[in-house]
Order: C-alpha cells, then sequence, then structure tokens
C-alpha cells in the first residue's frame, strides 16, 4: 500500500478510535477542519508540523502513522529498503511538494525518534511559509546546500554541515537557490 496514503487512514481510524470529531481534532490541533478533512482523505499529505499536533491531540507518538511493522530489537535499514518514499507538503493546504522523505525506522515501534534521508527538491517559492512544532531536529547536508530559516536568522548549509535545533521555534528547510539537496535528518517528538 502507499505510504502516503496509509498515513490517513491512520489519522482517520485512531481519532474514530478514540471518539474525537473532526471538528474537535481541527480545533485541539489549530489546524481547519478542512485541512483535516484533506491529510484523512489522503487528497493532501501533511508537512510534519500539522503531523506532530495531530500526534499529539491523538496521543501517539509521530511514528505510529510511519509504522510499516512491530519490530521490538534493532531495526536495520538496508539502503535499498531507505528507497521508499514519504512524501509530505510543505504546507497541506498548498500541497508544496518539495521534499521526499526516505525512512530509516519505519518498522521500529516506540521509536521515540526519526531519523529520514530526505531528497529537497529546488522549489520557485520564495515567500516560504514558517512552521513549528514540539520537539528537536537534527540535520546533517549529504549534498548539495540547503537553506534553513530559522526564526529571523537564515542559515545556509553544505555537504557535511549541520545543525541542531528546537522545532518550537518556526522553521523553514528548502534546497539553496534552485539547488537539489540531500540531508540526514532526526526529529523528535515527545509523546
Amino acid at each position: 500500500m502507499d505510504s502516503n496514503k496509509v498515513i490517513g487512514e491512520k489519522i482517520k481510524t485512531l481519532r474514530e478510535d478514540k471518539k474525537i470529531s473532526v471538528d474537535e481534532l481541527a480545533e485541539r490541533s489549530g489546524l481547519a477542519v478542512e485541512q483535516i478533512e484533506r491529510i484523512e482523505n489522503n487528497i493532501d499529505i501533511p508537512a510534519l508540523a500539522p503531523l506532530v499536533k495531530i500526534a499529539r491531540v491523538l496521543g501517539v507518538r509521530l511514528g505510529t502513522f510511519l509504522d510499516d511493522q512491530d519490530e521490538t530489537g534493532p531495526v536495520v535499514c538496508r539502503k535499498r529498503e531507505a528507497q521508499d518514499t514519504i512524501s509530505f507538503s510543505n504546507n497541506a493546504t498548498r500541497s508544496r511538494k518539495h521534499m521526499e522523505y526516505h525512512s530509516l525506522s519505519k518498522s521500529k515501534t516506540d521509536r521515540h525518534m526519526e531519523p529520514f534521508i530526505i531528497d529537497v527538491r529546488p522549489t520557485e517559492d520564495s515567500d516560504f511559509i514558517l512552521s513549528s512544532h514540539e520537539g528537536e531536529e537534527f540535520i546533517m547536508v549529504m549534498d548539495g546546500v540547503l537553506e534553513i530559516s530559522y526564526g529571523k536568522h537564515t542559515y545556509l548549509l553544505e555537504e557535511g554541515d549541520s545543525i541542531y535545533y528546537d522545532s518550537i521555534v518556526p522553521h523553514h528547510v528548502h534546497a539553496h537557490e534552485g539547488l537539489t539537496a540531500r540531508i540526514l535528518a532526526v526529529v523528535y517528538t515527545p509523546v
């Protein structure tokens, strides 16, 4: 099954199991009702920030939406397995999909970190919408040049550079000046 479709279905199932209406989920997460409906119906794939907000309201880990299997021991992700992509839009209401995520741990249950290899494609957008969510992020540039808008600052990271930041500060990650970048990112969100 397409990983992108599983996310919407899991959210809807969890919401219904917990007897939470779409209106209540929207109110408690700070998202629009339309946005929740579009996510649940697999019209839009949410960015990490709205996904974290939904996870908090539903009382689950972020990884719950990405889990593939129930492995409690160590998980080895082979290079060929990391080729499967999960796409999140940058902003679900505008459906920008400039990043493809390759999960490195989707079969590990009870994890608190989400490691990804992310292909960051160029975008013509220059009016980036910053997002925030609870937790922390670590990013290391593997190839290309990455630009990160973080609060009132902008950071350029080249191959081999890394950054670790609090995700609660509004931020946006994008390729620099129309070039493609590839990064290793680890996202931590408290349950």
